[in-house]
């Protein structure tokens, strides 16, 4: 594995730990939870995916030496092998569970142990090196990040303690589900024969603090205005957004002649590929000569192109409210510029370099891009408040293969004709929002009852699905209502208002408190010392697949 693959790998099995209540939490304007962290709180929903995992070892060992074997030392605490294969296994079963049917793209074969798969043929590194790497640094991390909250004097909440207490409840649930006697031999079949429910559960507490306690520290941070506008100074563009079209024009698209062997492959000569480079240009430049005040006349234009000429509906592709970050760097300086007008219409040179052997490089041009500037967006419209009432699709047909659920039309006009009852009732009676609160409090398949169905400081950039988003930012007064169809149900919408805080204030504050936090977090960790010991016991020959 080369090393970018590697470092793709590691930033994917990151990325694949994070919940969707975690998700759903980043998105609260004024407390950004930092998931850049390699560990991971364990939830029964892993252990069910932690199910496939085919495992070669047998449960009916003692696991002696498994958990009297220290495996790495962090700081003050010492890990046997059982509590760093705690690690080890929710970094193979969180990658698993995201990408096993795609892991033979990364150079894993789910058929074969892990140790005896290299991952990396400049060092040698196996497949369960890796994964042992992303263990130990995980371990780092969250050993890192509990003492910090030891230190502040931070205990778990008494939320987090009973979502612990309930996993270890239905260990035994799952255990039977799944064809173990009880929960300590269900965790032995995934965690291995040192596993044990009270060694798992300080596992899991170790995991909820640390967790929990960087969420809290990074809530803690504030910022003033001055703050603010500080950061905005050194890179105004940064936080705002930009509308426009965009054609590509591949000089590949314009190779003409070649050279077609016995098996059919055609190679291009210097010349021909030249030609095709110029002739890319030539009709870039026709495309930025033409008079185009419009999109138009612009995508006229290119459907005229003598490329397209048996292409249907050859158009440009349109990108409305794109943040600078998000941007092509050929020509987001371009669309930022404080002089561009709507209507500016360029091309761009879409290169490649390469160095050969003494060091020379050579440039390529692959293409070029026709780009129109179609607006921008400063981003200083605020936030929004809503409260919902979610109806749930009751039934539903589940794929035998995909395990997707649809719904009937009819299953689909029941939930719709509840929420309807529902907004109807609300209209029948103070049809304030604490009433609205309060039928979401008792009617609501979403939330725990307490909340009244509130969601605040919603932004475009929010993980809510599309129609929930799109009606909260919408234009509305306070007290308009309506309903919504989502993936998940029907849902009755109450736009509470507005807040003072404004979306490109929310951008910036997020990026300082990102930046705060990673640094932290780093220093935190990096200042706990770490010594690696025996892994003889670490699961290395693990299958992933019995094929």
């Amino acid at each position: 594995m080369s090393a970018s693959n590697k470092k793709k790998l590691r930033k994917e099995q990151d990325a694949a730990k994070l919940t969707e209540k975690q998700l759903s939490a980043q998105q609260e304007a004024k407390k950004v939870s930092l998931y850049t962290t390699a560990f991971v709180v364990v939830m029964a929903l892993l252990l069910i995916v932690a199910i496939f995992v085919g495992v070669r070892q047998t449960i009916a060992s003692s696991g002696i030496r498994e958990k009297n074997t220290v495996a790495l030392t962090v700081g003050d605490h010492e890990l046997s092998n059982a509590e760093l294969n705690y690690f080890y296994m929710d970094a193979v079963n969180n990658f698993y569970s995201a990408y096993g049917s795609y892991a033979t793209m990364f150079g894993l074969d789910p058929t074969k142990p892990l140790d005896e798969q290299v991952s990396n043929e400049e060092t040698g590194a196996t497949w369960a090196d890796d994964f042992l790497e992303s263990a130990k640094t995980s371990a780092q991390a969250a050993y890192a990040m509990a003492d910090a909250a030891v230190a502040a004097g931070y205990t778990l909440p008494e939320e987090d303690q009973a979502t612990i207490q309930t996993t270890i409840s239905n260990l035994d649930v799952y255990a039977a589900l799944n064809g173990y006697s009880d929960g300590e031999a269900y965790l032995k079949a995934i965690y291995g024969s040192g596993a044990t429910l009270e060694s798992y559960q300080k596992y899991c507490e170790l995991s909820m603090l640390a967790q929990s306690y960087q969420n809290h520290y990074a809530e803690s941070l504030t910022y003033e205005d001055s703050d603010l506008r500080a950061a905005e100074e050194e890179n105004y563009n940064a936080y705002s957004s930009f509308s426009y079209n965009a054609y590509y024009l591949a000089a590949s698209r314009f190779l003409t002649g070649g050279t077609t062997d016995e098996e059919g492959n055609t190679t291009y000569s210097e010349e021909e590929t030249a030609a095709s480079i110029a002739a890319a240009e030539e009709a870039a430049k026709a495309l930025t000569g033409k008079d185009i005040t419009s999109v138009e006349d612009l995508d006229a234009a290119i459907a005229d192109l003598s490329i397209n000429a048996e292409t249907e509906n050859a158009a440009s592709t349109v990108y409305t409210n794109a943040l600078y970050s998000s941007l092509n760097t050929l020509y987001a300086d371009w669309l930022a510029d404080e002089g561009r007008k709507e209507g500016d219409l360029s091309y761009f040179a879409n290169t490649t370099t390469s160095t050969d052997e003494d060091g020379n490089e050579t440039e390529t041009v692959n293409g070029y891009y026709v780009v129109y500037f179609t607006g921008s967006n400063d981003n200083n419209f605020p936030l929004s408040n809503i409260r919902h009432i979610l109806v749930s699709f009751e039934g539903g047909t589940t794929d035998e293969t995909t395990n997707a659920v649809t719904y009937s039309d009819e299953e689909k006009a029941a939930a719709k004709e509840t929420a309807e009852e529902i907004l109807a009732e609300w209209k029948a009676g103070d049809a304030t929002e604490e009433s609205f609160a309060e039928l979401a409090n008792t009617k609501s398949d979403d939330g725990d009852g307490t909340t009244g169905g509130l969601y605040e400081n919603i932004s475009p950039d929010s993980n809510y699905v599309t129609s929930f988003k799109e009606w909260a930012l919408d234009d509305h007064q306070p007290g308009d209502t309506g309903i919504i169809e989502s993936t998940y149900g029907y849902h009755v919408m109450y736009f509470v208002g507005n807040t003072d805080y404004t979306y490109r204030d929310y951008q910036i504050e997020t990026e300082l408190r990102t930046e705060d936090v990673n640094q932290w977090f780093t220093e935190t960790v990096e200042a706990l010392p770490m010594t690696e010991g025996n892994t003889s016991y670490i699961r290395k020959d693990l299958v992933l697949s019995r094929g």
